[in-house]
């Protein structure tokens, strides 16, 4: 049975925190030595980032939270002590937590920022269950997560949110009030969950710390703010997450090794093992994600039944340094060597295109994927890696992943584009599609629009459009559909929104329609 859950409610679960438990002690006789002294007592209020889960499987799930006092104090340590701390957690049929399914206890600790990434097994497939976490007599918020369709299971229908690039100073988060209500079954976020600089906007709504982000502290804080925000805590709580990164989340067009602008790389390698760490303390991500210094395995595939294989990427750690000035289909482009994915990366993905059974088949990643006659070739997207990008198509081409979709954001920008073999040639084969999702925020507000096919030399460009919001796809075996949601404002803390156009694309049929 499908469970509805409203930001209200959200909320209202998460609104009860237990006092914490306080015990005393008799004690008698001569003390001939002092006793050790007890643990510092919890400031209430540990729970203020809410929970996540996130990386739903057939039978198993990741829930996380952290506990933070103070998740914005500028040490990074949340205002916690530095001893570590038990958590218990359960997960219920229930929201009252009367039909326990599975408990456990672990342990919050200082290194960690004193989070908590528990991978809950031995779940039943695609049902929805209701979790939380116990800190010392304190209470968490409930969250709700599900689990994926068994792997031989071909579900009658799929529903997903796509969301990226969500400048906390640009704007409220009005965009997942609306996504919550759309009942998604998982949200892709693809990336720019964090932004870098020390910008403080003119809504009250300034970074912390208002400076670039240099220190391990820093990122926490940062990672602590964005958390703390209403709207991102109520969509966390109330779907799993399937999360990747884009630039932002480390420093601004940053590509493997390389930082942007140039600095040394020992200065930079110590910046990502400050932002990876952070990153990974705050994400609903299993152990496998766990950096180890400055590398951290990101790309992972999910599956849902046998609906859709999800190919998470990671297009920043592996990829080649961009090319300054790049001319559109130039030879920079074209260069043997220039990658986005990296040859692991690479050969991982299209074993797994090449061995799909499933009817959908879904690369989740980050920067434009289609040839964009608005902005040329720019640098950082695919079309800058001419030889990545044709390695996918010629995969896709082949037929043996069916019905491919890719999913991007980072343009600010709503997109939608049939995939060819050759986009300088009109006439060749439509291999897939794809869906470009504007920002939560970034860019800050702008009136939605809509433009169909609005470069006629570029048939395969056949949606512009502007807008904050994001994209609503819900799948079918027998065709998928998108609808492209925009809010009225993010200046504001609530605002209306709509659908501003649909597109569907058909099982066994390449290309975009309008629905």
């Amino acid at each position: 049975m499908e469970q509805k859950l409203t930001r209200r409610r959200v909320l209202q679960l998460g609104g009860a925190t237990a006092a914490a438990l306080v015990g005393t002690a008799a004690t008698g006789g001569i003390a001939w030595a002092s006793p050790t002294p007890a643990p510092a007592k919890l400031t209430d209020g540990v729970f203020t980032l809410g929970v996540a889960s996130g990386d739903p499987l057939h039978d198993r799930v990741v829930i996380w939270t952290r506990l933070a006092a103070d998740p914005v104090a500028l040490d990074g340590a949340g205002g916690m002590p530095s001893r570590p701390v038990a958590v218990s957690w359960e997960v219920a049929h229930d929201e009252l937590f009367t039909r326990l399914v599975r408990r456990g206890m672990t342990m919050a600790r200082r290194e960690d920022a004193h989070t908590v990434h528990v991978d809950v097994a031995g779940l039943e497939p695609d049902r929805w269950y209701f979790y939380r976490f116990r800190a010392e007599g304190q209470l968490s918020p409930v969250g709700r997560t599900r689990t994926a369709p068994a792997p031989d299971a071909l579900p009658s229908s799929w529903r997903f949110a796509i969301a990226s690039c969500q400048n906390y100073t640009a704007g409220y988060y009005t965009a997942y009030q609306d996504m919550l209500a759309g009942n998604p079954d998982i949200v892709f976020h693809l990336g720019d969950y964090i932004y870098e600089g020390g910008g403080q906007g003119n809504l009250g709504r300034g970074h912390l710390p208002d400076a670039k982000l240099a220190t391990l502290a820093d990122y926490r804080v940062r990672l602590g703010q964005y958390h703390s925000d209403p709207d991102l805590q109520a969509v966390h709580a109330a779907v799993p997450f399937g999360i990747t990164w884009d630039d932002h989340e480390l420093e601004n067009n940053w590509a493997g090794d390389d930082a942007d602008p140039d600095r040394p790389a020992d200065e930079f390698a110590a910046l990502k093992v400050a932002s990876f760490q952070a990153y990974w303390e705050h994400m609903p991500f299993r152990a496998a994600q766990r950096p180890d210094g400055p590398s951290i395995q990101l790309y992972r595939r999910l599956q849902w039944g046998r609906l859709a294989t999800i190919n998470i990427l990671d297009t920043r750690q592996y990829r080649t340094d961009h090319v300054a000035d790049i001319e559109a289909d130039g030879p920079e482009a074209w260069e043997p060597g220039r990658t986005i994915l990296g040859a692991e990366q690479t050969r991982w993905l299209l074993d797994g295109l090449n061995g799909s059974t499933s009817t959908w088949n879904v690369l989740a990643q980050q920067v434009p994927f289609f040839e964009d006659p608005d902005v040329g070739a720019e640098n950082d997207k695919w079309d800058g890696y001419r030889v990545s990008r044709q390695q996918v198509l010629e995969a896709m081409a082949s037929g043996r992943p069916r019905n491919p979709i890719v999913l991007s954001g980072d343009i600010h920008a709503n997109r939608a584009a049939d995939l060819k073999l050759d986009f300088d040639d009109p006439s060749s084969p439509t291999v897939g599609v794809e869906f470009t999702g504007t920002s939560i925020t970034s860019g800050g507000q702008v009136a939605g629009s809509v433009q169909h096919d609005p470069d006629p030399e570029n048939p395969h460009f056949r949606m512009a459009g502007a807008g904050r919001g994001h994209v609503l796809i819900t799948v079918t075996p027998e065709l998928a559909r998108a609808d492209y949601r925009v809010v009225d404002t993010v200046r504001q803390r609530t605002s209306p929104a709509r659908t501003v156009t649909s597109y569907v694309v058909e099982e066994g049929v390449p290309g975009l329609s309008r629905a």
